[in-house]
């Protein structure tokens, strides 16, 4: 999947003009893109057009012009654009308070991922997006399943993927559902051909 570069991003005044209707476009693309596991985890799986958007936002809330600082913004972001033989996602954990989060440290890096007929994928933090407080780490997340070629093909033809958490505060496994396998499986299409999708 193509990166993100100044030459694609809009201007601020553009952006301004069709802030609503590219932000009702990017939640909508959320939906197919987001799975829930247990009562308080959420994964988003990112692509491009999820990744402008939060550049964009960014750019437009803090009044950011300069070239320089807009392509800080797009080395970091361009992380979250899977490359064609991954999945690349937003891990969140949501709690009531800072102390409970403490008991959950360290559970992003148990999350996995399974294709029917393969071993478990667990997830690898991208380096350049690390957080540095150990509530932050365990709140938000960035995460990246690297797939073999034999998994992207069973993907290609419909086999069931899993999705789970093997930390002692949280054990949890979910099917992913039919809408978000079929997209998330086209961040695939570049390595594994055509696409026949499931349900």
């Amino acid at each position: 999947m193509p990166k993100l570069t100044l030459e694609k991003l809009y201007s601020t005044e553009k952006y301004a003009q069709i802030r609503d209707e590219f932000r009702d476009k990017a939640m909508e693309r959320n939906k197919n893109r987001r799975v829930t596991i247990g009562n308080n985890v959420e994964l988003n799986f990112e692509d491009a057009v999820t990744a402008q958007y939060q550049i964009q936002e960014i750019l437009c809330v803090e009044g950011i012009t300069e070239a320089q600082d807009i392509q800080a913004k797009l080395d970091v972001y361009n992380l979250l654009i899977p490359d064609g033989t991954n999945w690349k996602a937003t891990f969140r954990l949501d709690h009531e308070n800072a102390t409970a989060l403490e008991k959950f440290i360290g559970i992003e890096e148990t999350v996995w991922v399974q294709v029917d007929g393969h071993e478990k994928i667990y997830a690898i933090a991208y380096n350049g997006l690390k957080n540095e407080t150990p509530v932050q780490r365990s709140s938000v997340r960035f995460l990246c399943f690297e797939l073999t070629p034999e998994m992207i093909n069973s993907i290609k033809y419909g086999k069931r993927v899993k999705i789970g958490i093997d930390h002692p505060a949280c054990r949890q496994v979910v099917v992913v559902p039919t809408a978000v396998h079929n997209a998330i499986s086209h961040d695939l299409i570049s390595l594994a051909g055509d696409y026949h999708g499931i349900g």
